[in-house]
């Protein structure tokens, strides 16, 4: 049975929600462990640990080179100095992908494709470029000017965007929009300029060390507070407008997405290099160009990307809002929870809730640390299925309507359905308490079944906390002990 709320005319049909749901795309009890057999060479396993492997070896050469030129010394010095940038980078993408986080794997793999493959890449062909070009001119200063201007920003920003293309190809489940290109990108980028500050904070530490300079009239110092304090977000920023233009392809229409799909990425990539060039390039101006180029193009371009992804931002928690109540309707989810999924303040209090909930600190009811723990990540798994059901049917409602769209939203639906009974009343509880709903919270929140008890369930995205399998839920629970 499926009914259309009369704002989602243009979207595909709801699935009605019954007593005792049936996902016909979940496989049955009997074979949710099958995997078809495969070459050893095509697992999962063996793909992760063949990226693993050459990632490594990239480290251990990216390495070797860098101490190899800076020395021992001055690579310890380099790598404490490099390193004081990275959490600060790290926390204001993640804080911006907290609508719908991009899985830790991905990001990982970025940062560590941006510190070692695309750096060890950028140090071999940036050296052998300069050195070609010294060659075949007999002027070694005009090649290293030519090198830095342009050699090396298509080079380096080519290097970056690779991470970015195989994520897009390779993980598109996971890369739906243009923030989730603006935080691979910066992932990326920051893993690149780490490895560059400790190749430059360790040059110019060697630099003092046979000058015998110290203090803040070093090379250390000025090289430190160029790059680590006037200029963290410089990579950063280069590498975002390539991720943008792939985030801008994911989200184009199926009729115009092969085109697009070329077309938006290549921009992005070019106005990239073009920054970059420009940044690289600003001695050029004169003994102010460094300051010049910062004041009249680095900071608004800064400022201008830092909006758009914001507004970007906003814009995924008003489609949230707004795609919800079709399922609220259908009696999916409770009046109250498109509300409170579209706001992150009442985002955190419902994990909050939860947490005190079931970690016994409301109610008199007994539980444990770990009990609150499992349930505040229950609530957090739920937000995360919720938003990409929303996300899911706004791309159809777009015309991206895909061949599985009916598997893909009621395996979102399954997950939603295993952890309604823990994340319902939280949510709804962080509604009220948010000023979502006028109606006062009560607490602590009121749960509409009896609280399920703490237990460890998997549910094919890891493992969370929910409900134990009831005997009415039998019928459609793949994950039942047999």
């Amino acid at each position: 049975m499926y009914q259309t709320p009369p704002h989602t005319r243009q979207h595909p049909a709801v699935p009605d929600c019954e007593h005792q749901p049936q996902f016909t795309a979940v496989p049955p009890p009997a074979r949710w462990r099958y995997k078809p057999r495969r070459t050893w060479w095509r697992t999962r396993a063996a793909r992760a640990g063949a990226v693993v492997t050459v990632l490594a070896l990239c480290a251990l050469v990216i390495l070797a080179i860098v101490r190899d030129q800076t020395g021992t010394h001055g690579f310890l010095v380099g790598l404490g100095l490099a390193v004081l940038p990275v959490p600060l980078l790290v926390a204001a993408f993640r804080w911006l992908d907290r609508v719908e986080p991009e899985p830790w794997r991905n990001l990982v793999f970025a940062f560590a494709w941006g510190a070692f493959a695309a750096a060890l890449v950028a140090i071999i062909a940036n050296s052998f470029a300069t050195r070609w070009i010294a060659t075949a001119t007999a002027d070694p200063a005009a090649a290293e000017s030519l090198g830095a201007t342009v050699i090396a920003p298509v080079v380096e920003e080519s290097a970056k965007a690779a991470a970015i293309l195989l994520i897009f190809l390779f993980r598109r489940r996971d890369f739906t929009g243009l923030v989730d290109g603006v935080v691979v990108a910066g992932f990326t980028a920051t893993g690149f300029a780490f490895t560059e500050n400790i190749l430059y904070l360790g040059n110019a530490f060697g630099e003092d060390q046979d000058a015998g300079a110290s203090g803040l009239a070093s090379v250390t110092a000025a090289t430190f507070f160029v790059r680590i304090v006037m200029s963290p977000f410089a990579h950063p920023l280069f590498t975002v407008l390539t991720g943008m233009g792939f985030g801008l392809a994911a989200v184009a229409p199926p009729r115009r997405r092969r085109w697009r799909r070329i077309a938006l990425p290549l921009l992005g990539l070019a106005l990239a290099m073009a920054m970059h060039a420009l940044w690289n390039g600003s001695a050029v101006f004169g003994g102010y160009g460094f300051y010049l180029v910062y004041a009249v193009f680095m900071v608004p371009a800064f400022a201008l990307v830092t909006w758009l992804a914001v507004w970007t931002r906003q814009r995924e928690l008003r489609t949230i809002a707004t795609e919800l109540p079709a399922y609220a309707a259908a009696g999916w989810l409770l009046a109250t929870e498109p509300l409170a999924l579209s706001s992150m303040r009442a985002r955190a209090l419902a994990r909050g809730a939860a947490a005190r909930t079931y970690g016994g600190a409301a109610g008199g009811r007994p539980g444990s640390r770990a009990a609150g723990r499992a349930a505040a990540r229950a609530v957090a798994e739920y937000e995360t299925f919720a938003t990409s059901l929303a996300f899911l049917r706004h791309r159809a409602g777009r015309g991206a309507l895909g061949p599985d769209f009916p598997a893909r939203e009621q395996e979102l639906l399954h997950h939603l359905w295993q952890r309604r009974e823990v994340a319902g009343p939280a949510l709804e509880y962080a509604a009220r308490a948010a000023g979502r709903v006028r109606t006062p919270p009560p607490w602590p929140p009121q749960w509409h079944h009896p609280p399920p008890q703490p237990s460890w369930q998997p549910y094919g995205y890891g493992y969370g906390y929910g409900p134990p399998p009831h005997q009415e839920y039998a019928a459609y629970n793949p994950y039942r002990q047999q």
